[in-house]
């Protein structure tokens, strides 16, 4: 069963506020206008902005492994939040020069737009939550390279928006946590860098088998030969995924509501 099917259990639940039953769905893109505006009166205060991507991951790994596994951890986040709903993917990003060709890029399938485009398209996304009501917009991205530039996007609309009710936050422990617990985790499972990698690895193949496991070719399961891999995926399973699954949500979780309680 994939991860994401479970949160639609988990929001029939009423919201810590007891104000209204909680929307159907945590995802915003499955409401109509007027839930989302019942949601909104009924304590919904947060949405979370996640950014995935479209880039190649070796042969085993689709092209959409970003914009999945943001989907369904961002659904999970929200769920244990319980007052926060999720915006829909930014599946377009930095991903390289287009012509000539450069990282990602160089392979078909990656599909990669200019800074100032991302950024611009987060800003403008945040800015149309702001005005249907959201008094928290949380950024959150599954992918490195744009990390700088969420952050900028964030301490921009920060300064505009600042002596108002609504808060701006990047949280960088939503990445940070795939990088270092996660990370420690499978080594403590005797796992060694070279199999964990940094794309495509047992840690990134592991993670999407976890989340959606139709989205990882098993037979394709081979060590780096420039193919677009940077580790070795053949000691992947799901349950070492779920692993960084707990880990990168949880300290999601965390992060977000210390933020909270930290004025402003």
């Amino acid at each position: 069963m994939r991860l994401a099917f479970v949160f639609f259990v988990l929001v029939g639940v009423c919201f810590a506020s007891g104000a209204q039953a909680a929307p159907r769905s945590v995802y915003l893109e499955d409401l109509t206008w007027t839930e989302l505006r019942d949601a909104l009166k009924g304590g919904v205060t947060t949405v979370l902005i996640p950014a995935g991507g479209t880039e190649q991951s070796g042969p085993h790994l689709a092209l959409g492994k970003h914009n999945a596994r943001v989907k369904a951890l961002a659904g999970r986040i929200a769920a244990e939040l319980g007052d926060t709903l999720v915006a829909p993917v930014i599946a377009y990003v930095p991903e390289g020069n287009i012509s000539p060709p450069s990282e990602h890029m160089r392979f078909p399938g990656t599909i990669s737009v200019p800074d100032a485009v991302f950024k611009g398209t987060v800003e403008a996304a945040a800015r149309s939550l702001r005005q249907a009501g959201f008094t928290q917009i949380v950024l959150i991205g599954d992918h490195g390279g744009y990390q700088r530039l969420l952050k900028e996007a964030a301490v921009e609309l920060g300064r505009e928006w600042a002596g108002t009710p609504t808060r701006i936050l990047f949280v960088t422990d939503y990445y940070r946590a795939g990088l270092t617990a996660y990370v420690q985790a499978l080594r403590a499972k005797g796992l060694t860098d070279d199999e964990i990698g940094e794309h495509a690895g047992t840690a990134d193949t592991s993670l999407q088998m976890a989340v959606d496991p139709a989205m990882v070719r098993i037979e394709r399961l081979t060590p780096s030969r420039g193919d677009g891999t940077s580790g070795d995926p053949r000691p992947s399973t799901a349950a070492l995924g779920q692993l960084g699954v707990d880990l990168i949500v949880a300290q999601t979780v965390a992060a977000i509501r210390k933020a909270r309680t930290e004025k402003r």
